[in-house]
């Protein structure tokens, strides 16, 4: 009888469901499904109630984005779940967010600037053109901002450099405090100020000329916290173990600095001091009070008005006709070019010299 029993039990045990841990899922094709359902309710919405931005369109489809994902999520997936998926659309919506505008800026620079922007537009200067009709050029403007920008390196990077050593290798007093203190109120300091400052002290008192290199002391101004920190990051980042098998061997601190502790360094160092550049070169404000600007070629930083490319697209903007409008839009591109370049070098010394393991 116990067999029978035994028997009878065996398929009602086999017949049970098994428990799981594992909790329905949402489809792989469901965020972007989810993300062109919002976009239609979104763009409905914006029709019915008679709005004409698309930027509300958008945003609209933002919000019932992130409000499909949650509910939908929670029904299925349960609350835990839902809240990962929460916290995921709503990175992606500001992510998209933080990215159209900068999308839409460089589109925009591009189509209005390949208008006029060719050979002839790099390789000639604006003497002797009428701003109202086409043609000129950026050369004048294009030498000024390389000659600017290269004054400003070679007076903040040596600079920057030797502080940064100062507080990461002899700096334990009042001194490196307040030089850390100093350092964090220029790195806000805004660029007018810079500007001002250098007006008054080298054009008033001392009774300097306007000229590239007072714009470029400006520039030097601005440079000097971000090569400072980023070289001092990049000091605290070699091992210390390094610094004290040089020392154990004789060799003095300052001569260990030289050959160890900097060429350790040396890439994030180069990589902060083109990021700096990058910072500076299209800098409007302190070029607009110091180098005066000027549509002749002039290749001297150290005597007479200079020009630059940002203060080109001030001026050629403010003349307020067609020609010089297309003229400002080629010059923001070939700026944005320039300091695109410099990103790209920068994060090619970075990637040259990194530590290969």
């Amino acid at each position: 009888m116990s067999q029978t029993v035994m028997a009878d039990a065996a398929p009602r045990d086999a017949a049970a469901p098994t428990p799981t841990l594992r909790r329905p899922r949402l489809p792989r094709w469901a965020p972007a499904g989810l993300a062109a359902l919002a976009l239609a309710l979104g763009c409905g919405i914006g029709l019915i109630g008679g709005l004409d931005s698309r930027i509300q369109w958008g945003l609209i489809a933002a919000v019932l984005y992130v409000a499909l994902t949650a509910v939908l999520a929670g029904a299925v997936e349960g609350a835990r779940q839902a809240k990962d998926r929460l916290a995921t659309s709503f990175i992606w919506v500001s992510f998209l967010l933080a990215v159209i505008p900068l999308a839409s800026l460089i589109w925009e620079t591009i189509a209005r600037g390949v208008k006029v922007l060719d050979g002839y537009f790099l390789s000639h200067s604006m003497n002797g053109v009428i701003t109202m009709e086409a043609g000129g050029g950026i050369y004048h403007a294009l030498i000024g901002t390389l000659e600017q920008v290269a004054l400003a390196t070679l007076i903040a990077a040596p600079v920057g450099l030797l502080t940064a050593i100062y507080l990461v290798e002899y700096g334990t007093g009042r001194l490196a405090k307040a030089v850390t203190f100093f350092v964090d109120v220029m790195t806000g300091i805004p660029s007018i100020v810079a500007g001002l400052f250098v007006l008054s002290f080298w054009i008033i008192i001392l009774d300097f000329g306007y000229s590239g290199f007072a714009g470029a002391m400006a520039l030097a101004i601005l440079m000097m916290p971000i090569v400072v920190r980023s070289t001092e990051e990049m000091l605290k980042l070699v091992p210390n173990e390094l610094r004290e098998a040089s020392l154990a061997l004789g060799v003095p601190k300052w001569k260990t600095i030289l050959k160890v502790v900097l060429p350790t360094a040396v890439g994030g160092i180069t990589t902060g001091i083109m990021l700096a550049v990058a910072r500076v070169a299209g800098e409007s404000a302190p070029i607009l009070l110091l180098v005066f600007g000027s549509a002749q070629i002039n290749a001297n930083p150290f005597e007479g008005a200079q020009s630059s490319l940002p203060y080109y697209v001030y001026e050629q903007w403010a003349n307020g006709n067609e020609p010089s409008y297309d003229r400002a839009w080629a010059a923001a591109l070939v700026l944005i070019a320039f300091v695109m370049i410099l990103n790209l070098v920068a994060r090619g010394i970075a990637r040259w010299k990194a530590p290969k393991h």
